[in-house]
């Protein structure tokens, strides 16, 4: 028997990408999240260029607002792949995620996000999982010392699960890990959520949560617990089993502009998330 009061949630900001620091810290107070998973601030993905990262007394001034507000930075999104063969393309993304390391130190964040991301039809397909487990071990020792962890989101072409588990397999454990999207992986999978986790478990640090259902042959992101995902059961089985990270709300506002403001979204997830953990037992 398991009880579980209160999750640890957070947000990306990919869900809100018009919105100040000042109005995410406020909606994220005063809704109830612990947490704020970065992934660009008013459309400035790259964080080194953002004016809140972009020095340290910036990030000092970042650090005591998130203070004040009693909430952490849980991830930093970069948007470094790692499937890359060209070398300038592959030196490209290592360099962006390595930024991202180091800001993250500075920022007390314990995790930056990093993509697979495509398995290209012109390529063996295991010389693409090496490349990838090869750039996550490049990051991976780049981190150590630094107090920060690189996670490979389950994204792109690179879903199911067996494929995420040799890709692991081949990496340093103890700096490198998973964000498990559930929703990403289903939506092309149809795997069952007790499945996945079965065999990705060891490796996930992190979350991204999030419905959709299929109208019309395409995909639409949805409310939560209005679409087709089994997003609960997933949820649950973190829960079950003693997951310590956040439960991280990803609303790809950003990217399809026509879904939900992220007021209706965000406000949203963070009630029924605490109305379903109230029922665990």
């Amino acid at each position: 028997m398991y009880r579980i009061k209160e999750p640890l949630l957070s947000f990306s900001t990919l869900g809100c990408p018009d919105w100040t620091l000042d109005q995410i810290l406020g909606f994220a107070s005063s809704h109830g999240y612990k947490g704020i998973e970065i992934r660009g601030i008013q459309r400035e993905l790259d964080l080194s260029k953002s004016p809140h990262f972009n020095n340290d007394a910036a990030i000092k001034a970042t650090k005591q607002k998130l203070k004040d507000k009693r909430l952490k930075v849980v991830d930093l999104g970069a948007s470094a792949a790692m499937h890359h063969s060209n070398p300038a393309d592959r030196n490209k993304a290592l360099e962006e995620a390595k930024r991202f390391i180091e800001i993250a130190e500075k920022i007390d964040c314990p995790y930056i996000r990093v993509f697979p991301n495509n398995l290209p039809p012109d390529q063996k397909k295991e010389e693409t999982l090496k490349l990838i487990s090869d750039g996550l071990s490049e990051l991976g020792n780049y981190s150590k010392g630094k107090d920060v962890k690189v996670l490979m989101e389950t994204h792109g072409d690179l879903v199911w699960s067996d494929d995420l588990v040799k890709v692991m397999e081949s990496v340093d454990k103890k700096n490198v890990g998973l964000v498990w999207d559930i929703s990403n992986m289903w939506a092309v999978t149809k795997e069952e959520p007790a499945e996945v986790y079965k065999k990705l478990q060891k490796w996930i640090s992190h979350t991204h949560i999030k419905d959709l259902r299929k109208e019309n042959g395409k995909e639409k992101y949805v409310l939560m617990g209005e679409g087709e995902v089994p997003i609960f059961e997933a949820i649950d089985l973190l829960a079950k089993n003693g997951y310590k990270g956040y439960y991280s709300f990803e609303w790809e506002k950003l990217w399809h502009p026509e879904i939900d403001s992220p007021e209706i979204a965000i406000g949203h997830y963070s009630s029924v998330m605490k109305e379903h953990f109230k029922k665990l037992k």
